[in-house]
């Protein structure tokens, strides 16, 4: 039950981000919830791979390089679900949605932990 709740807050945030920024188009809540299970794919199974190949570019750059690694997670999943879906026009509009897609999940999951504690 906790997956399907975090799956749901992750697809708000990114219908939040997707109207935040020019660039970026998804279609829909349904395509948010297909967006939201493929990132969690990608980032279960490909993103721990890419992270150990580039340690030593990653230990370069003081991590920074992370950031480089979810935009490119953000770019196959648009590649993935297809332009029917969600669509990605540029590799700076992936960069900037993954930071506010991140962001806006943790707000929104600090609001719902603050409500709930309150309760």
């Amino acid at each position: 039950m906790r997956f399907i709740g975090k799956l749901l807050v992750t697809a708000l945030a990114a219908i939040i981000a997707a109207n935040l920024l020019p660039g970026v188009t998804l279609y829909g809540g349904f395509s948010a919830v297909l967006l939201v299970l493929v990132l969690s794919l990608l980032n279960t199974f490909i993103k721990p791979l890419l992270v150990i190949l580039t340690i030593p570019i990653t230990i370069l750059t003081l991590g920074i390089f992370l950031l480089i690694i979810n935009t490119l997670i953000i770019k196959w999943a648009a590649m993935i679900l297809g332009p029917s879906h969600f669509v990605v026009t540029t590799w700076w509009a992936a960069f900037w949605f993954s930071i506010v897609l991140s962001v806006v999940t943790w707000l929104i999951e600090a609001l719902i932990g603050k409500v709930e504690k309150d309760s």
